[in-house]
Parts: C-alpha cells; structure tokens; sequence
C-alpha cells in the first residue's frame, strides 16, 4: 500500500498542539473528541498511514494529566440505537470504551447521561453503573437549545445540569456516536467551572473535515460521502474567512451553532476567545499529508464504497434514497464513477461472462483474482480460496478441500438445520480449510496467508449474507457488494473454487 500520511509526525505535533491549547486557558481544558477513538478505520482508508488506533495513541502520551468523560444519550439508550460499525448498543459501547480506556491506564472519571427526561432504560443504564461504583451524572433536556441563549445561559439552564468533578488539566469528552450531547456537556461545565471562579476553556478535535485542505479535496468530500445520513455539507468557514481574510473549511453543524456559542461564550466570559469555528478546533491531520494524490485516490474509492454501502441499505431498508442521491452528487463532484474501482469492474465482468454470481479481490501487489458461484461454494467462500491459493504458490487446479469434505456440510445445513442454501458461506469454508491443514500442507500453506488480506479490495455482484460481511470485516477486508439479492439460476458445477 502506497503511504500517504506520516502517523509519527501526527502523533508529535498533534500532542503539542493540544498542550499549548491547554495553556492557553489556564491549565484546564475541556475537549470534545469527534469520531472514533480506537478503530478509526475511515481515516485510515482515505489517509494511507494513519494508523486507526492513531488518536487513541496521541492521548495516551497525554495520560498523566487527562482524564475522559463518556457522555450517551438517554434517547439513544431508550431507542437501543446500534453502532453501525461494531453491531453493539451505545449503552454497551460505553461500557467497551470505558474497559479499553483502562486497559491502556487512562483514567475514566464519569459517565454522563444527555437529554434525559425520565427514561426508563437510562435509569436501568445508571442502575448498572452505579453497581460498577461509577461516577454518573444528568444532564437535561434545555427548552429551545440551541437558540434560547438566555435559558442555556443560566441557574436552569446549565445550571440544572448535574456539575462533573474533575481534577485533571486535560478532560477528554468523548462519546459511542454523533448526536450524544459532547458539546453541550462541554459548555455545562464552563458554566459551573465559571460559576466556581474556576477557569477553564473549550477546544474541539475533529479529524474531519480537514480544514487546511481545499473545499472540494476528495478527503473532505469522502466525510461527506461518510456523513451523508447525517446530512452534513462541507463550508467554508465565513466567520474565519471574515476575521482573517484565510479561506478555511468546516461544517455546517459547527458553522451554524456559532453564532450561538458565541453568545454562551459571552454569557460566561464576558468575551469569545474564538472568533470562528475552525479557530475551536486543534486538528493537525492537514499537516501531515505527504503524498496528497495517494490520499486523493484512496479517498475516491472510499466515496465509491460509500455510495455501494447506501445502495444496499437502500435495497435493504427501502428508506435511503436521500443518503444513495446525495452521494451520487458527491461522485459527481469528484468525478468519478463505480467502475473506476478495480475490483467492480472485474466481478461485474466476471458475473456477465458466467451468467452466475460472481466476485474479484484486489491483492496488496495490485493482482486481481476472481471467482463464480458453484453447486458447492458461494462466490465469496470461492473467492478467498482462489486468493489464499494464489497467495501461497498454490496452482489453481489444485482442490485445497475435496468435495467429499464439503458434501457432508453441506447435508447438515440442508437436511439436518432445515437451510434453503447449500453452498458453504465463507465462515464455513474457513473451518473446513482449517480442518484440512492438519493433514494436507497446501491446506495449511493456504490458511497462513489469511493475514495478507487485511486492507484488500473486494467487490461482489450480488448482496452478501451478515456471516460474509462479518468474515470480511473481520480479516481487514474492504467489500462492497452490487444492491442486488440474487441472481437467477446458473448450471452446476463440481469444482470447489472457480
């Protein structure tokens, strides 16, 4: 993979910026973070070299003097809102976070629960967490945020908010996804630090957009495509570009709000000490691209991947077509199309010469393998056998596991667990690879190579099942699928990979 961002210069300047932020207010700094702390794979996707953990590993060089709050949503509690990406609750979510931020000795001083109004769940979530004896904490919903300033700014506004004891000059205040109130929590405490005669001041860390970059740069418009659901839209910062005469990019969201934090700043200062939205903010990821077309390619494929995610949810759902056109509007901004990403246009061309399912993985040296559905496999289960073969020296003809072993699987899913698809899912044919290296050497030559998968391309032209999903995802592997369930009947055929 070609690298297009310098993790270690990240890791350096990013830290010192965030330092000299906190020394700038006094010792004590609120920081909201945005996106994702330990798995950050967006950003590594469209910035080749950063690191998905990168964030969390900036922080931990800033462990002695930090603490981190997790705030949730007693609305996302009460909905049991997923995590797309890790398929758990928030209210679970929290709990991961908390057990990793510990594992890596960075402290936890509260959980706070947002917008709350008396839901049931969110007291059975306190309930929960009070048995762990973890510090938790309220904060309630405020009539007419954000725009009733006076009402915010006030003994029942913030004030009705539960105040957070911290100690440390660093608090972090973090969340398991957007819309869980880390702003509004940030700006809570001010308002109680203030009222204490404490000082202490707000910084916001979002990786996206980048605001040194250009408006319409694919990384920025790959957050959109990111976003799309959320109907985020990339800006550029008027406040910014009126105070300084410099030409910076934001959001919409914080472009939006400004005006109001700027009135909350005063009610609580007296003065703003930000004169824009991109001023609030300490990311320095901008600083570190070194190769800018290497992250303006991985970039437009993200977007195409984006784009393919949306279709299937929208053939899934039937509710997206707002999120599916907003992002054919974002690839035509970047002026690209689905087949520009290699491995689409390989399994499309596959399936057309077959007339059967059909998939193409993209190898780390740029090879392309491809493969069809059969009587015994699924394009998928296919797929990684043909790849693992390639990847080991294996020739093609070669059976890495003998219809005689798949046979009897396949008669227990059919005869035995009632299932309609005979054909080995990729999990299954995993299994019967692993069984078949404790006596065949291909086999295990084959299984060894799994790890060479990570960061591979993928595509398949029909929609794969969840258990496909999860394997792909769970050996690194980018997948995209064509928004299509099934494909019409095809003619049999014996042989394991194809």
């Amino acid at each position: 993979m070609k690298i297009g961002f310098d993790n270690d210069k990240y890791l350096q300047i990013q830290s010192s910026h965030i330092k000299d932020r906190i020394q700038k207010f006094g010792n004590k700094l609120y920081l909201e973070f945005g996106g994702k702390l330990f798995d950050d794979f967006h950003a590594a996707r469209v910035l080749p070299g950063f690191m998905p953990d990168s964030k969390l590993k900036m922080l931990m060089q800033l462990s002695d003097f930090a603490e981190i709050i997790i705030v949730i949503s007693a609305v996302d509690i009460e909905k049991n809102k997923i995590r797309g990406d890790l398929g758990i609750t928030y209210d679970m979510d929290v709990l991961r976070l908390m057990k990793e931020f510990s594992q890596r000795n960075l402290l936890v001083s509260a959980i706070v629960i947002t917008h709350y109004a008396g839901q049931p769940a969110a007291d059975i979530f306190r309930s929960k967490l009070e048995k762990y004896q973890i510090k938790t904490y309220l904060h309630y919903n405020i009539e007419g945020y954000p725009g009733n300033v006076s009402l915010i700014d006030s003994d029942d506004g913030y004030g009705k908010n539960d105040y957070i004891e911290t100690t440390r000059p660093l608090i972090v205040v973090t969340a398991p996804g957007p819309g869980s109130g880390k702003m509004a929590t940030c700006l809570s405490q001010l308002y109680h630090d203030n009222k204490r005669g404490i000082k202490a001041g707000y910084a916001k860390f979002e990786t996206f957009p980048i605001w040194n970059l250009p408006l319409k740069h694919p990384v920025n418009l790959a957050y959109e495509a990111a976003t799309a659901d959320l109907n985020d839209v990339n800006m550029i910062d008027p406040f910014h570009l009126e105070a300084y005469g410099e030409t910076t990019v934001n959001y919409n969201r914080d472009i939006e709000i400004f005006p109001v934090l700027n009135a909350i700043f005063e009610g609580i200062y007296g003065y703003n000490p930000y004169k824009s939205p991109t001023d609030m903010g300490v990311n320095m990821a901008g600083n570190c691209i070194i190769d800018d077309e290497v992250c303006r390619e991985a970039s437009r494929m993200e977007i195409i991947r984006r784009y393919y995610a949306a279709r299937v949810r929208q053939v899934n759902d039937g509710t997206n077509d707002n999120e599916v056109y907003k992002i054919g509007l974002i690839m035509n901004q970047a002026k690209i199309t689905t087949d520009e990403r290699i491995v689409t246009a390989a399994a499309k061309q596959r399936g057309m010469e077959t007339g059967a399912p059909a998939a193409a993985i993209q190898l780390d040296d740029g090879t392309i393998i491809t493969s069809k559905t059969s009587d015994l496999l699924g394009a998928s289960a296919a797929l990684l056998l043909n790849a693992l073969k390639h990847l080991a020296g294996i020739d093609h003809s070669v059976h890495l596991i003998p219809a005689t072993a798949i046979e009897p699987i396949q008669e227990l899913k059919v005869k035995y667990l009632y299932g309609k698809n005979p054909r080995l899912h990729t999990d299954e044919v995993l299994v019967a690879l692993a069984l078949a290296s404790n006596t065949d050497d291909n086999a295990g030559k084959a299984i060894r190579q799994l790890p060479r998968l990570r960061g591979c391309q993928v595509h398949t032209t029909v929609m794969l099942s969840e258990v496909d999903t999860k394997i792909f995802k769970k050996l690194g592997v980018d997948v995209t699928s064509e928004p299509v369930k099934k494909m019409g009947l095809f003619p049999p055929n014996k042989n394991e990979e194809n």
